[in-house]
């Protein structure tokens, strides 16, 4: 005979996805007020995978991560970007906080070679953040740097062209960032955030 859904909660057999949000999970701040309240736990999750898919390079996708980094930076771990299709405006890194001293550039064409790449990184334990450009991704590689980063305690950003949505993931978060019609303001679609809904047509201020 089926019991009673109240039954089923008080049993502690049921599993509700609103325990997922009370949970104590450790997040960094994407140092954007507006974007820490919608993220999940108020911030980017601790070894875990964040995703941002670009509609194309220097829409604001590096820019909603630089207060993250900065803070990063200030540990005594690096800080690797992995195939970054430009070579980082030091100057301008530093105007936002970031030490470059723990920066780390590594250059890899094939994907696999960057795959592996960033996999090790995340992995060795010496890494407070990996910045990783991928093409492709599948749901079998995009696991094993879920593990990777839980493993080695490691925040993990993976930049995907916007043509590569509908890939499945395994990522905690994974955003698209477009072009705005305001020069000042970064356009951005929530497409999935553990515990909660997607948010479509959001825009923050760029930094100065």
């Amino acid at each position: 005979m089926a019991q009673p859904i109240e039954q089923l909660l008080q049993s502690n057999k049921v599993w509700q996805g609103s325990q997922w949000q009370q949970a104590n999970i450790d997040v960094q701040s994407s140092g954007y007020k507006q974007l820490d309240q919608q993220l999940p736990h108020h911030g980017w999750p601790h070894s875990g995978l964040t995703e941002v898919l670009y509609e194309k390079h220097g829409v604001g996708e590096l820019q909603l991560l630089l207060p993250a980094l900065a803070k990063l930076s200030q540990q005594e771990r690096w800080i690797i970007w992995v195939a970054p299709p430009f070579m980082p405006n030091a100057p301008a890194l530093q105007q936002h906080g970031v030490d470059i001293s723990k920066l780390i550039i590594v250059r890899a064409k094939q994907c696999q070679d960057i795959l592996w790449t960033i996999e090790q990184a995340l992995k060795s334990g010496s890494c407070s953040a990996v910045l990783g450009w991928l093409d492709h991704l599948d749901l079998t590689a995009s696991r094993r740097l879920q593990l990777a980063a839980e493993q080695g305690n490691c925040h993990s950003y993976l930049f995907r062209p916007q043509q590569q949505q509908q890939q499945s993931s395994s990522a905690s978060v994974r955003l698209a960032v477009n072009v705005s019609q305001r020069s000042q303001q970064i356009n951005y679609h929530l497409l999935k955030r553990r515990g909660a809904a997607p948010l479509y047509n959001q825009e923050l201020t760029r930094l100065n």
